[in-house]
């Protein structure tokens, strides 16, 4: 299990004449999840408290080429960074990443930029860290059988990150095509499902991580005490989840946001229950209904984060 002891933040030397550009080849070998979900942990109850100024995300169309341009600033005390993110579904048949960022730091104190970093490899991880965050708090201790509904890298992340804080007995992978699906499984000693239903029924722990815009997954599947990490569908239109499932105690990163970009909150018309980070600090107790439901959106707090986090091990190597 990942240790839940944290790094202490240190204040950055700033120098405007040298500032840094980090790619994904650099961070690779300096993140790992190991470190990256106790930072995002104590992120988010600060996100909760009040201490990181963020406004819900804006996104720009690029119709055109059937793109979305998100830009995601948030302040965290001396720094205060913003996540330039693309998402370009059709990059997928093209053999590019579907989606796309860089992270600019900035000092908060005198403005001035820090450095500047590649964010598709920080956004995959963050992303499965905080379902690694969420599943360790708010899923059963004895949780034995994953499912992961989808095949691409955040099914691969999703698979790395909750391991560290679940014992899976089992591991179940399904997706529209099969070989993706056996891909997936091979590489982490899974098992590959054909059937939708097959794969979620008897599952402690449902992650979904299939681009939708239709529920994908039926509350009449689902075991009682099942846990879900609903994470691929972001936008007041899309769904993954169907009104059953949503019958259940909704966690959410940010309540605003929520109810801006969930369409899995807003057509249902569920309630959230609380922030992840009210659960964290121990400001609202733990749900007690048996059913709970992580809605996953992504907020620039966690993206700056991380990305101060990229740049203290950089540093420090």
């Amino acid at each position: 299990m990942v240790a839940t002891t944290a790094r202490t933040a240190k204040p950055f030397v700033y120098d405007r004449f040298h500032m840094l550009h980090l790619t994904e080849e650099q961070i690779r070998p300096l993140l790992t999840y190991e470190e990256l979900i106790p930072i995002l942990e104590r992120a988010l109850v600060r996100f909760s408290a009040g201490e990181i100024y963020q406004p819900v995300r804006s996104v720009l169309r690029v119709p055109e080429h059937g793109g979305l341009w998100g830009l995601m600033p948030a302040v965290d005390g001396d720094v205060m960074g913003i996540k330039l993110v693309t998402v370009f579904e059709h990059n997928a048949a093209h053999g590019l990443p579907t989606h796309q960022a860089v992270i600019q730091l900035l000092s908060s104190k005198t403005g001035e930029p820090l450095a500047s970093i590649d964010g598709r490899l920080i956004t995959e991880m963050r992303t499965a860290a905080v379902s690694a965050v969420a599943t360790r708090l708010l899923s059963k201790q004895d949780a034995r059988v994953l499912t992961v509904l989808g095949t691409g890298v955040q099914a691969r992340a999703h698979i790395q990150s909750l391991r560290l804080v679940r014992s899976f007995d089992e591991i179940r992978v399904w997706g529209r095509n099969p070989e993706h699906a056996r891909q997936v499984a091979d590489a982490f000693d899974a098992h590959p499902i054909s059937d939708l239903e097959q794969a979620v029924r008897g599952s402690d722990v449902v992650v979904t991580v299939a681009h939708v815009n239709e529920p994908l997954v039926q509350g009449r599947w689902l075991n009682a005490d099942a846990y879900v990490n609903a994470v691929a569908a972001v936008g007041p239109d899309r769904r993954e989840l169907d009104d059953a499932v949503m019958d259940a105690a909704i966690v959410v990163e940010s309540r605003e946001a929520a109810m801006h970009e969930s369409g899995d909150i807003l057509k249902s018309g569920a309630s959230v229950f609380a922030e992840l980070g009210e659960l964290l600090a121990g400001k609202v107790a733990l749900p007690q209904a048996r059913r709970v439901v992580y809605k996953s959106l992504g907020i620039g707090a966690e993206d700056v984060a991380a990305a101060r986090l990229v740049l203290e091990l950089y540093r420090s190597a």
